[in-house]
């Protein structure tokens, strides 16, 4: 790493370089993209790598997914009606996707983009706590072998970049290191995991599918409950988290002569400042809560208000994400992992998040159809998955069955309507099952390395009129503040 960067050296660094993103068109993505382009309108191309069926459909979804969000207004403003021009002659849509060797690129496209790109970041991934397994894999997995393999061919690549999650570590307690997984590595004592293997399973298992004739969604289901006992049979709580530990070894395995960093962020929130306080798009983990209870459709919901709740705002991943290339670009080869985390920093408990909700929502009601304010009754938290357990049961699950047995008695008079009450239920109950490893994380994750990179930005360079340029220190955010002024109306207006 280099010594002491200040804003200019790291806005530098931009200047005339070729990036190539992968994941632009989600919540992170977007967030880098904007950033690059607002602070080094110089930088030389952003190749943006985009599932498309050809150019022209790719540069309709850049159009749609990305630069037509709210979070490019600030960019728009500042070039007025240069802004398509600048846009144009900056972002180069790249036809591909990360499942394919090469990204499905030709040999000619091939030839012609690895000769130019300096920095490769990989965003893409699936995030779902319940994805399939098989689409699991191919994103969080192969794609980070197609990434590698990618890498190799850029002959004047100087850093390869790729965003984890702080939870590929499980559920683990106490203090949690900024150190990578080994090939092999798993959290069960007594398991090895053998990344081919699981390929094979994968392949074995559509093949016996398939010849059963099964419907898409018998597949879908077979494969989303697989995924589950794959990663919980080796100690991770779901198949998004067991792929992207699984990515990670294979980028230790494969990577090539270039520095690798790690970025693994906690649960990413809306932008605290820049371009726009509150953007943010998706609903994340402490957002569905707040959603739910905006809607009165979640009365309550698992949680042990005692613990904290690791968050981290987009803005300030993104800003960690810049600094760190700029600072490991000339590097030898080797991997660095950064916590983007905020839970020794500056620990927000969740009973700070629940009550900034609670006020928030009684100082300002949701309104009903007519225009009526709704008057909220407070979130009732189990700290227990066996006491929320015994809770659902007793008043839905009994009354349920019921109604299942006055139905049957009847003829089945009531069947639709039992039906759709009992999906509402294994609904619920499966959203609190998933949501139950964050909801009551009992770990914090160490931060020293990111530490390090602070303290490498000159502190009275990271002022820039006014506006931090690369804020990333956990410690600026006044959470209450964050959470009743920022984040919460962000997560209701977008």
């Amino acid at each position: 790493m280099t010594g002491e960067m200040d804003v200019d050296s790291v806005v530098e660094y931009f200047r005339g370089k070729s990036i190539l993103i992968t994941g632009s068109t989600g919540f992170l993505g977007k967030v880098l993209v904007e950033k690059i382009l607002r602070v080094q309108p110089d930088v030389k191309k952003l190749f943006l790598l985009i599932r498309a069926f050809d150019v022209e459909s790719a540069k309709l979804r850049i159009q749609n997914e990305v630069i037509g969000r709210e979070i490019f207004q600030v960019l728009k403003e500042e070039h007025g009606v240069g802004f398509h021009n600048f846009v144009e002659e900056k972002i180069c849509p790249l036809v591909g996707d990360i499942m394919h060797e090469d990204f499905g690129l030709d040999t000619a496209k091939l030839r012609e983009v690895s000769k130019d790109i300096d920095i490769i970041v990989n965003v893409a991934a699936t995030t779902k706590f319940s994805e399939r397994y098989d689409v699991a894999f191919d994103v969080n997995v192969l794609g980070v072998k197609h990434v590698c393999a990618f890498a190799k061919k850029c002959i004047k690549l100087k850093m390869l970049l790729h965003v984890s999650t702080a939870y590929v570590v499980g559920e683990q307690e106490g203090l949690i290191a900024e150190k990578p997984f080994f090939m092999g590595e798993t959290l069960r004592v007594g398991t090895h995991l053998d990344i081919e293997s699981e390929l094979n399973l994968i392949k074995e298992t559509r093949r016996e599918l398939r010849d059963d004739g099964s419907t898409e969604k018998d597949e879908r289901k077979v494969m989303k409950k697989l995924g589950l006992k794959r990663a919980r049979n080796f100690g991770w709580p779901n198949s998004y988290v067991f792929t992207k530990a699984m990515g990670e070894m294979l980028m230790g395995l494969l990577q090539g002569d270039f520095p690798v960093v790690i970025i693994r962020p906690s649960i990413i929130t809306s932008t605290l400042k820049e371009p726009l306080p509150g953007w943010m798009e998706g609903i994340r983990t402490v957002d569905a809560v707040i959603m739910g209870y905006a809607g009165k459709t979640l009365p309550f919901f698992l949680g042990n208000l005692d613990l904290i709740l690791d968050m981290i705002p987009g803005d300030m991943v993104v800003n960690a994400m810049m600094v760190a290339m700029a600072a490991h670009s000339d590097d030898q080869k080797g991997q660095i992992i950064y916590n983007v985390t905020s839970s020794v920093s500056n620990p927000a408990p969740s009973a700070l998040v629940i009550d900034a909700m609670h006020r928030y929502f009684f100082e300002n009601p949701p309104c009903k159809g007519n225009g009526e304010r709704v008057r909220l009754k407070k979130m009732r938290f189990f700290s227990t998955l066996t006491q929320l357990r015994l809770y659902m049961a007793i008043k839905y699950k009994l009354p349920l069955e019921m109604l299942r047995l006055v139905s049957i008695a009847l003829c089945g008079i009531f069947s639709e309507c039992y039906n759709e009450l009992n999906g509402k239920y294994s609904f619920v109950m499966q959203m609190v099952e998933l949501y139950a490893p964050y909801t009551l994380f009992k770990g914090c994750f160490e931060d020293t390395n990111l530490e390090k990179l602070r303290t490498t930005m000159n502190k009275d360079d990271q002022i820039n009129n006014g506006a931090y340029y690369f804020d990333f220190d956990p410690k600026s955010i006044n959470w209450v503040d964050y959470l009743y002024g920022v984040h919460i109306p962000g997560v209701l207006t977008y």
